[in-house]
């Protein structure tokens, strides 16, 4: 389940289907052309063949595989999140924020309101708009604010949310972490890139195969 927040409050809650649909967060790709019946182009033969051997492929791949091979459990946010979440406030300035980013060693960080409710994420990315850095110390600073930069509306997840499909959204979205929320709206946890990623080479591994 995903929700999208924004300053002004919740702008969403329901599906990846449903959020994609109704708010078009979703990239759209081509559609390849799929040969017809009849179709004896050379490029039709070609298209044809390819298929015949991708599926000649998979069959002779499962086919050694053990049937009793153990497949990891599915991992849901609340499994491999970060519970101890670093934030950032939409008025701290940015100077303030790239130092908390820096301290405490992250790439990003949600973005909560003076009322504790969150209302985007900020990156290093983002920051780097409105400072200039040196050896890593701040050399120069615009005169701004976190909620000036940062990235909103937000997509934020439930904590049973499968993470493929976290993953599928961080990607669509161009970010590299998604929020987690409770049915209040509260934050509750944070999942990084590198959090699946881990979750990806640990055992038991993330199944990929249902």
């Amino acid at each position: 389940m995903f929700s999208i927040y924004a300053p002004t409050g919740q702008l969403f809650n329901g599906t990846l289907e449903e959020m994609n649909r109704v708010h078009a967060i979703s990239k759209t790709r081509p559609a390849r052309r799929i040969a017809e019946d009849g179709d004896e182009s050379a490029a039709g033969v070609m298209r044809k063949k390819a298929s015949s051997t991708n599926e000649d492929a998979v069959r002779a791949y499962l086919a050694v595989l053990p049937h009793d091979i153990e497949r990891g459990p599915l991992y849901h946010a609340d499994q491999i999140m970060q519970h101890n979440v670093i934030t950032v406030m939409a008025e701290h300035s940015v100077a303030r924020a790239w130092r908390t980013l820096h301290d405490h060693r992250i790439h990003q960080a949600p973005v909560l309101s003076d009322a504790s409710k969150i209302v985007g994420i900020v990156s290093e990315r983002d920051l780097l708009t409105a400072i200039n850095i040196d050896s890593g110390q701040i050399v120069e600073s615009l005169n701004r604010r976190v909620r000036d930069v940062m990235t909103t509306p937000v997509v934020t997840a439930s904590p049973v949310t499968d993470i493929r499909r976290i993953a599928s959204v961080m990607l669509d979205n161009g970010v590299d972490g998604a929020p987690i929320t409770n049915e209040s709206g509260r934050l509750v946890g944070f999942v990084s890139r590198s959090d699946i990623l881990r979750a990806v080479v640990t055992d038991p591994p993330l199944s990929l195969w249902r």
